[in-house]
């Protein structure tokens, strides 16, 4: 099973905090594998409702957290520039999701008891109705 926030199921979200404040998490992840499908910091940044300059931002505190970069770009001429996820960035990726499998398949017996504890009725809303 996997867990996600749908109708259905709760969501797991997964992101490493490191010592130093430096954090990794789904966003950037998602924001790699999205500069790997399109091309571009800016394409990927926009599948994800994201400024140019926020995915830029977030690309160059990813390439100054590790010791290789996630990311790099070419300048264009008319065309103009692409990113390219390296080598180590793919691997990124790849070992992040591997991690969220991991984990979710670590608590799914825990999850499928606290769901099958839940109340059949939602909880009250905030105005108490």
């Amino acid at each position: 099973m996997i867990y996600r926030s749908d109708d259905t199921h709760p969501a797991l979200v997964m992101r490493l905090d490191f010592p130093d404040g430096r954090r990794l998490g789904r966003g950037k992840i998602q924001l790699l594998d999205n500069i790997r499908n399109h091309g571009s910091i800016s394409a990927g940044g926009r599948a994800m409702d994201m400024s140019y300059r926020r995915a830029w931002m977030l690309v160059d505190e990813m390439n100054r957290m590790f010791a290789e970069p996630v990311v790099v770009t070419q300048r264009g001429g008319s065309q103009g520039g692409r990113a390219v996820v390296t080598p180590f960035g793919n691997d990124l990726i790849l070992r992040f999701r591997a991690m969220e499998r991991q984990c979710r398949a670590a608590i799914q017996p825990d999850v499928e008891w606290l769901l099958a504890a839940l109340r059949n009725e939602p909880p009250p809303t905030e105005d108490g109705a």
